[in-house]
């Protein structure tokens, strides 16, 4: 996972310090790979202590292996189409649909470089072969729940979406270690999921979590975590780019629970045929 990557997702949670590196890095990575870490430590005006913790934080050993996955990442790095600035009322079209795509792409790269290919082969087998899914979620997250529930049932798994949050935790206490809980929440700490995976953890049933990245209550409770990306903060765009980043992750799975699966595959080229034969059908 690119260093870039980590710093912009656990951003809002650093301390002042460690915030202070984190837009260092981020506007003057060129500069990062020539520092020590005492010289880095003056130059943003924090102690070295700061600048360790900082790089522990992000799951690497020490300032060394930080440094180099900065290089790393410089590296690789694309060239930046974003475009800056947040839609406003002013806005033309064009510039409010140029903004808005951009926004989109840059959410749907940072979901993309936040998931390891790991816990998603983990995520695919647990769905794979569950007895029961349930997806759940609040708000706009539920209609990502239902979107991948019918995704599910396609294939022939046996998949729930309720969008209120006491049929979710009632369900939930029926739920077995034969069963799967998908649990999406942009925050992480959804006061109704958070309640309904604690209730199938109790039960002994496998969770999977789609949230932001880091710590968080959910996440800290689920066997799988994936993990989703909105950075703009606009009330305006911020429910439409968590969409898109959870919409990513379930297209991913689907996907691959589609290729892992010949059953899978079979009964979504029958219920395709079925819905081509009614369409072509004359009145």
């Amino acid at each position: 996972m690119s260093a870039f990557t980590k710093i912009k997702a656990i951003k809002h949670a650093l301390s002042a310090s460690e915030s202070k590196l984190a837009t260092f890095t981020l506007d003057s990575p060129n500069a990062v790979r020539d520092l020590s870490s005492q010289e880095l430590a003056n130059v943003v005006g924090v102690s070295q202590s700061s600048v360790v913790k900082f790089a522990q934080k992000l799951g690497y050993k020490g300032y060394p292996a930080f440094k180099l996955a900065v290089i790393d990442s410089l590296n690789k790095e694309a060239p930046n189409t974003q475009i800056h600035g947040k839609i406003t009322l002013s806005d033309g079209f064009e510039q409010m649909a140029d903004k808005l795509l951009a926004s989109k792409i840059g959410v749907l790269n940072e979901t993309r470089n936040l998931n390891e290919m790991v816990a998603f082969e983990r995520a695919v087998e647990l769905l794979k072969n569950a007895k029961r899914v349930m997806i759940c979620g609040i708000g706009g997250s539920a209609l990502v729940c239902k979107d991948f529930a019918y995704k599910l049932q396609k294939l022939g798994i046996t998949a729930i979406a309720e969008a209120d949050g006491h049929i979710q935790l009632a369900l939930a206490s029926t739920f077995g270690e034969n069963d799967v809980v998908v649990a999406i929440s942009e925050s992480g700490s959804t006061r109704e999921i958070a309640n309904v995976v604690n209730e199938a953890r109790s039960n002994h049933a496998m969770v999977i979590s789609i949230t932001k990245y880091g710590h968080n209550q959910i996440a800290d409770k689920a066997q799988v975590q994936l993990y989703s990306v909105a950075e703009e903060a606009s009330l305006r765009l911020s429910s439409i780019l968590a969409r898109t980043a959870q919409e990513l992750i379930i297209d991913m799975l689907f996907i691959a629970l589609t290729q892992a699966s010949r059953p899978g595959r079979k009964l979504l080229e029958k219920t395709n045929e079925v819905v081509s034969q009614f369409k072509r059908q004359k009145n």
